[in-house]
């Protein structure tokens, strides 16, 4: 069994075992099997294991097997077709001995919705995780990508692959596609720097909308605003550093304020998330001391999006909260939930998590308030420096927030 994220080459990874064997390869998705009359699914399984057989050694594989393969339950009784094509692949695989000369492959992104029988030893017993790639892995996925299209010298896949954290193959894919097409959009003859930068923030954002005219008080809002962003997160000493700023709007927002990390981590401290939290802030703070405490827009909204859900399951699901600490709590997906409160915890625990949200929110808030007083003179300049330029890169941000000082009430006592 192949799991892991959309994205990461399970089905590439399976096709590519099949083609380093020399064995005939049979592949099929589980929404092939699913039809709307009865029957169907479990017979074209037959099928395909009958065919397996004849065609001994060889290799069957079963892409996105969750659409006929999640958990049976007493709800669903013998009659449902996706039922009937699951039982009938376990009593397949069941049919198997050790020289058969058929292996068994198939891919999902959700295990946790398999049903058990499919997961025992002497079915999926062995599992495989396809994870997210790893910076150097990102490089080498990308030189795959742009092998055979025109690129300039001096492009720096390296850097490319740094910004990218996170990013599936299918993600550096995509953006080596669009590196090409912006390309011939500006009438290069080759893949420059800029395209790829341009490629990178279409794909993560989306697109520029230089269409879109604001006037001089949402521009000064903007600015204002992404400059709070940038000098929070570039004074807390947990943060990521600042990337690059801008208030041309691009997708669905009207700035961009970026923070890379150095390095790829597999863990966050509470220390780092809580910094998060804190430079999410920054821009409706910034926005509160420039304007007034009334005059805030709805600019932040998606930023308080993110500190509700960041803080939510810093609570629920890692056990960072004070009152709760070491806790964690089952998720409304497992389908238990009590009478009072529709979520699978009791009413006193709903209230309980709910006031830590609003603490660790409200700290959040306090802390990105004490850096931008602390560093008026510096968010003026900052946000002067936007609406002459509208974006400033990484070295040109070195200067302009030089001399920021991080407050003692803006610290977290380690």
């Amino acid at each position: 069994m192949l799991v892991g994220p959309p994205g990461t080459g399970k089905t590439l990874l399976a096709k590519a075992v099949a083609g380093e064997a020399n064995v005939p390869f049979f592949s099929m998705s589980g929404s092939d099997f699913v039809e709307m009359f009865v029957g169907v699914g479990a017979s074209r399984v037959r099928d395909l294991f009958r065919q397996a057989k004849e065609k001994a050694p060889c290799i069957i594989f079963i892409d996105e097997i969750d659409a006929v393969a999640h958990k049976r339950d007493a709800r669903g009784g013998a009659g449902r077709e996706d039922e009937q094509t699951l039982n009938q692949i376990l009593v397949e695989m069941d049919g198997f001995d050790n020289d058969s000369g058929v292996i068994v492959m198939a891919a999902t992104n959700r295990v946790d919705m398999l049903d058990k029988a499919l997961l025992r030893p002497g079915r999926f017993d062995r599992h495989v995780n396809v994870t997210l790639p790893e910076r150097k892995d990102r490089l080498e996925i990308l030189k795959v990508h742009f092998k055979g299209k025109p690129v300039a010298e001096d492009v720096d896949l390296e850097a490319l692959a740094k910004k990218t954290a996170g990013s599936s193959g299918a993600d550096l894919a995509n953006i080596a596609n669009e590196a090409a097409i912006t390309a011939a959009r500006e009438g290069h003859k080759v893949v420059t720097n800029a395209d790829l930068t341009e490629a990178f923030e279409r794909v993560a954002i989306g697109p520029e909308r230089k269409s879109k005219v604001m006037n001089d008080k949402e521009r000064k809002i903007t600015a204002y605003h992404e400059a709070g962003h940038a000098i929070v997160g570039h004074v807390l000493p947990d943060s990521d550093p600042v990337h690059k700023v801008t208030i041309i709007p691009r997708g669905s927002t009207g700035g961009v304020t970026w923070f890379l990390p150095p390095e790829d981590r597999s863990y966050k401290s509470v220390y780092e998330l809580k910094d998060i939290l804190a430079r999410a802030m920054g821009g409706r703070v910034a926005e509160k001391l420039i304007f007034g405490a009334d005059a805030v827009t709805t600019g932040a909204s998606s930023d308080l999006r993110n500190v509700a859900e960041l803080a939510k399951s810093m609570i629920i699901e890692e056990g960072m909260g004070d009152g709760t600490r070491n806790l964690v709590f089952p998720s409304e997906a497992t389908g238990y939930y009590t009478i009072t409160t529709g979520k699978p915890y009791s009413e006193k625990t709903a209230e309980q998590i709910d006031a830590e949200i609003k603490k660790l929110s409200n700290e959040a808030s306090v802390r990105a308030e004490n850096v931008l007083k602390a560093n008026k003179a510096i968010l003026d300049k900052l946000a002067e420096e936007l609406l002459a330029h509208e974006t400033l890169e990484e070295k040109e941000l070195e200067p302009i927030l030089k001399g920021a000082k991080l407050p003692e009430t803006a610290k977290l006592h380690k």
